[in-house]
């Protein structure tokens, strides 16, 4: 009775959401990068029409999200969960067997690799100067982790408050910087957190690997007070990303 239940069990709703070959296909290039409906329509060839209603299937199913662009009001940057996907492919596989549960990303002091990552947005005065001490303390000085940004502008208090309140990181030292600082140099991965400043990627020499984190801007111009909750978000958003840059660039040490 037990096993003719089993065999009449359905799969689980995340396997029969994500197995549909165009859907695994848009959740894969969601995987490389943040991408509108129209550059993930040309990698996919499919029509506009199709691939929108197949994101709306991924969004009913909360494996993706949507935001509208700063630079273009009329685009949506869609977004996969990385979490939540991670956690669904586990409950699948414990179902199967416990010993299919996945395994936790092994934490940075578990990787030997190094390399150069850039992260770009407009005022390198939040978000791209969070990502960069984010990524050197968590890598523990293996990942060199620069930032720059097409408008410089003066280190942002709260992003120094919410780096040090809520990460124990100190950041009050880093300063701000012109793309044109580092567009002589080499990396092994440019990171676009500003929508206006992603086209400034295509100006780095090497063809290093580029993604782009569509993320809303905190310093609004508000009292530093108000604007405070959003920089924790996007401090918070930062942190989840680049838990899984770690996990995605770098090699698990040698045994």
């Amino acid at each position: 009775m037990a096993l003719r239940q089993s065999l009449e069990m359905s799969p689980p709703p995340f396997l029969q959401l994500a197995a549909h070959p165009l859907r695994w296909r848009l959740l894969e290039e969601l995987g490389r990068g943040d991408r509108t409906v129209q550059e993930l329509t040309e990698r996919v060839g499919e029509p506009q029409n199709l691939v929108s209603y197949h994101l709306g299937k991924l969004r009913a199913g909360e494996l993706v999200s949507a935001r509208r662009s700063a630079a273009d009001g009329r685009d949506m940057y869609y977004r996969l969960h990385l979490d939540r996907v991670g956690g669904q492919l586990s409950t699948a596989g414990a179902a199967l067997h416990p010993g299919l549960r996945l395994a936790p990303r092994v934490p940075a002091d578990g990787y030997t690799r190094s390399g150069r990552v850039l992260f770009l947005c407009t005022g390198n005065s939040a978000r791209s100067q969070m990502a960069e001490a984010l990524l050197r303390v968590r890598s523990g000085g293996r990942i060199e982790a620069e930032s720059a940004g097409s408008q410089p502008r003066p280190l942002h208090p709260n992003a120094v408050r919410v780096m040090r309140e809520d990460f124990g990181i100190d950041i009050s030292g880093q300063a701000p910087k012109p793309i044109a600082d580092v567009a002589g140099r080499r990396f092994d991965s440019v990171i676009s957190l500003c929508d206006r400043v992603r086209e400034a990627c295509a100006q780095l020499p090497g063809r290093p690997e580029t993604q782009h984190w569509s993320l809303p801007n905190p310093a609004t111009g508000g009292a530093d007070a108000a604007t405070y909750p959003l920089f924790r978000h996007v401090a918070d958003e930062l942190s989840n990303r680049i838990s899984f840059l770690l996990a995605a660039f770098a090699e698990p040490a040698a045994a």
